[in-house]
């Protein structure tokens, strides 16, 4: 843990234990905003911060959190995607490998999705939509009065 020689805050990101993912979610606007108040807070009177600089961070700040907001929307997008292409495997035919690599295929009788990637139920198993192999369309049984 480091202490911030201008406000005297301790920082978490300077510790060789976190991990930079969890660094990456924390950093935020809110963290932003933090910085630039004290920033301001703690500038010299005699020589303030150039407005250009504070509008340079703000207009920073604004495309930070329109990227963020992207982002969020790709995933939940890719999600939607994923949810869409499992309830369409209902009644198809699909192949996935099984725990043994035994190529095994059979027909999608129903879709879950309360894990992160939705699965399927082919016969008693319930495997993951990334898992699947190949689709295609069930057979049908001969009609009988086709004769």
């Amino acid at each position: 843990m480091t202490i911030d020689p201008v406000s005297g805050a301790t920082s978490l990101y300077a510790t060789a234990t976190t991990d930079p993912a969890s660094r990456k979610q924390t950093m935020d606007g809110e963290v932003f905003l933090r910085l630039l108040v004290t920033q301001l807070t703690h500038q010299d009177p005699s020589n303030p911060m150039d407005t250009n600089d504070m509008i340079a961070q703000t207009t920073q700040l604004a495309m930070m959190e329109q990227l963020t907001t992207l982002a969020d929307n790709g995933t939940e997008a890719f999600a939607l995607s994923m949810r869409q292409a499992a309830a369409a495997l209902i009644g198809r035919q699909a192949t996935y490998a099984d725990a043994d690599g035994k190529t095994v295929t059979g027909i999608v009788s129903a879709v879950s999705f309360d894990g992160t990637v939705p699965s399927v139920t082919i016969g008693d198993d319930r495997i993951p939509l990334d898992a699947i192999t190949g689709i295609t369309h069930a057979e049908r049984p001969a009609d009988a009065t086709a004769a």
